[in-house]
């Protein structure tokens, strides 16, 4: 069975450098602030994987989980 991904933006530790946006724009979606958040319920689709890893290790807040389902 295929592991589901979801993406995870924490509200408290985002600063908006908005490189989630820029590295998975499907992804993440930015507030009136800058702050990224994830696009619907943060399910990555398939093909999209490598892209919510990608954000992940590129976040210097640390502020983006995937979560494993």
């Amino acid at each position: 069975m295929t592991e589901r991904l979801r993406v995870h933006v924490d509200p408290d530790k985002c600063q908006g450098h908005a490189r989630c946006k820029a590295l998975a724009p499907e992804l993440f979606e930015l507030d009136e602030f800058g702050n990224a958040h994830e696009a619907g319920d943060g399910t990555v689709p398939p093909g999209l994987e490598d892209k919510a890893w990608l954000a992940k290790s590129n976040c210097p807040e640390i502020a983006i989980d995937v979560i494993e389902e």
